[in-house]
């Protein structure tokens, strides 16, 4: 039998546009992302969950996840660091995604920083490049690593979301 996942979906007004806060029935978040990229959202649950496979349901704050997200944008920063995560994906990709929700908010780390972190100091690009499919944005933060020489490099809400995060918690 084929497993069929059911998720809640809510969204949020935030002052840098409007959030999808995917959850599983166990108050998990799933994935998070900007409206305007619903269908990179979608296609990265295709991929981990199967075409098909899932149901999207409306829900107000599904497991009061909605509402801690609006608490980190109203300045409640550590909030995001008590939220439970449920990440498929490659072990590789987890270990990143495992890292990057160690990075402390109001702080930063590069690229080459992150791959040492995991304990693979040469895999630079595989580390970035799972940092750009990590699915929960935010509050695995993705946004906190930057290039080597300090500049705001990729971030999948685009570049002035990045800075907007970095400046509300401190980090520029």
């Amino acid at each position: 039998m084929v497993e069929h996942f059911e998720f809640a979906i809510d969204r949020l007004k935030t002052p840098i546009g409007e959030l999808q806060i995917v959850t599983d029935g166990q108050g998990n978040l799933r994935t998070i992302d900007w409206t305007e990229h619903e269908e990179r959202m979608r296609l990265l649950l295709d991929r981990y969950y199967g075409k098909g496979r899932y149901t999207l349901r409306p829900s107000r704050d599904p497991g009061g996840l909605t509402r801690a997200m609006r608490d980190y944008f109203s300045g409640n920063l550590a909030i995001v660091d008590t939220l439970p995560v449920e990440t498929t994906g490659t072990p590789f990709q987890r270990s990143v995604w495992r890292m990057l929700r160690t990075i402390p908010h109001g702080t930063t780390i590069t690229y080459a920083q992150l791959a040492a972190r995991i304990g693979s100091p040469r895999a630079i690009r595989a580390a970035g490049l799972a940092n750009g499919q990590n699915p929960i944005s935010i509050v695995v933060p993705c946004h906190r690593v930057i290039g080597s020489d300090g500049t705001l490099t990729g971030y999948g809400g685009g570049l002035p979301r990045k800075k907007w995060l970095l400046e509300h918690e401190g980090a520029l």
